[in-house]
């Protein structure tokens, strides 16, 4: 049989045998976390559709908000360096993956040597040349204790991780442009309600400086009057920065100019209600959000690397091989009788390593410790964001009720005593009073709208929707 075919032979049924690995078993750590999400609505519908499973695209109500974050996702950089981070783990692992197999080469050379008269023979100067063509493979190590398929494992997981570091960012990236957009248009609501608010002040004003000049006026109510003013004013003013501020934010998220169009006018329904996301059970909710998923394939590598350590103390078989033609003349290097192989088997048992090895193991063994304390860490992480934004969620609807109506009372407090003013009961000090009251309880309802809308957002992120 020819000798290289023999050896292909002897080589696969190496191969086809060496599966066997020495990575531990791996189990996921118990998620150091309570059964049950604090605040959680105890009548909730298991059954209703999760958060992971609800695409951003159904969860946003608004098609100008929609539109946005699909400029984002195609333009925003922080996304586009996690997806490049995905490219380069796969040809990293494409390069570990390469080792599971030898890599076959085919070289050709000459040879030339001239010896001296005094080395050559019957005392005469020679000159000597070999031409060569081979095919083969060298150093290839035969994966007998799973050193290169742990190694191959570990680059693995790293890859797949970075997917799971994208689906993150991508997450993180939906919930930071809807609260963007969001903080966008409530500070425009307060804009407008400023500028509203001095337009109104300063006809107060007018009127107040005629009834002064009329002699019906103090010069002590033009004051008050003027103060109130020049706050909404000042309010006004501030409001217009913050605006432009939320729209430069917005750019940046983005990572384009945002048009005109896509820029939201009030807070209104922005997002849809939140009644349908069930809490569900921490460790199933948990484990199934990206950045979990990702602490958890850095564990599985930390996993796969101790089987590399282990699979170190053990003897490590390489060979090399190669067969081809040679000739001491360039036109019969294919002839008859030029074939020639070689065929080099080694084997290197690690006898005496001062103590590298165990090292290396005992290292690998804590860095598998240290990542499961973080995975445990970015549990509890995951299930306090949970459980913040459900005991937010607890109390908004009555703060928003509370806000509402208090901005009722307000407004029939200012009637009143705008009544009582004009009938020359009250002061007008008791007017001004009833102002400042209706403008600062309208400011604190957007506010409390905008923090509404946030937690809506902030509830579907910790459950880990918005990558589909």
């Amino acid at each position: 049989m020819n000798p290289l075919r023999t050896l292909t032979i002897a080589l696969a049924a190496t191969l086809a045998g060496a599966c066997t690995t020495l990575i531990p078993d791996y189990l996921r750590p118990a998620a150091p976390v309570p059964a049950v999400f604090p605040q959680a609505a105890s009548g909730s519908d298991a059954t209703g559709p999760r958060a992971d499973a609800i695409a951003w695209r159904d969860y946003f109500a608004d098609a100008r908000l929609r539109e946005l974050i699909d400029l984002a996702l195609v333009n925003n950089r922080d996304l586009r360096i996690a997806a490049l981070n995905i490219e380069r783990a796969r040809a990293q692992y494409g390069i570990q993956r390469a080792d599971l197999f030898p890599s076959i080469a085919a070289t050709g050379g000459q040879t030339a040597q001239r010896l001296p008269a005094d080395l050559g023979r019957d005392g005469e100067a020679t000159t000597t040349r070999q031409y060569s063509a081979t095919v083969g493979f060298s150093a290839y190590e035969l994966d007998f204790f799973g050193r290169i398929r742990s190694l191959n494992a570990q680059a693995l997981e790293q890859y797949l991780g970075t997917e799971e570091a994208r689906r993150s960012a991508q997450i993180s990236l939906v919930a930071e442009v809807a609260n963007a957009w969001l903080r966008l248009a409530a500070d425009r609501e307060r804009m407008a309600l400023a500028r509203n608010t001095y337009d109104t002040r300063q006809k107060s004003y007018e009127l107040t400086r005629r009834s002064v000049e009329a002699g019906a006026a103090s010069a002590l109510e033009l004051r008050q009057a003027q103060t109130l003013q020049e706050t909404a004013r000042a309010d006004a003013a501030r409001y217009s920065a913050l605006v432009a501020q939320d729209q430069n934010a917005l750019a940046l998220i983005v990572g384009a100019p945002v048009p005109a169009g896509l820029m939201p006018d009030t807070l209104g329904d922005s997002v849809s209600s939140v009644a349908d996301l069930p809490a569900g059970v921490p460790s199933e909710v948990l484990t199934r959000r990206p950045d979990i998923l990702q602490a958890e394939r850095q564990l599985r590598a930390a996993n796969a690397n101790i089987g590399a350590a282990r699979a170190a103390f053990f003897p490590r078989i390489t060979l090399t091989a190669a067969a081809g033609t040679a000739s001491g003349s360039l036109d019969g290097l294919f002839g008859a009788g030029s074939g020639t192989w070689s065929f080099i088997p080694q084997i290197s048992l690690p006898i005496f390593e001062a103590g590298r090895l165990t090292a290396s193991l005992d290292a690998a063994k804590v860095q598998r410790e240290i990542t499961v304390a973080q995975y445990e860490k970015a549990i509890q992480g995951a299930f306090r964001e949970v459980a913040d934004a459900l005991a937010e969620r607890a109390t908004l609807a009555e703060q928003l009720d509370a806000r509402r109506k208090l901005v009722e009372a307000s407004e029939g407090s200012f009637r009143l005593s705008d009544a009582r003013y004009k009938a020359g009961v009250d002061s007008y000090l008791g007017l001004l009073d009833a102002q400042r009251a209706l403008y600062g309880a309208e400011l604190e309802l957007i506010g409390v709208r905008l923090s509404d809308a946030a937690n809506r957002v902030a509830l579907y992120k910790a459950l880990g929707g918005g990558w589909q």
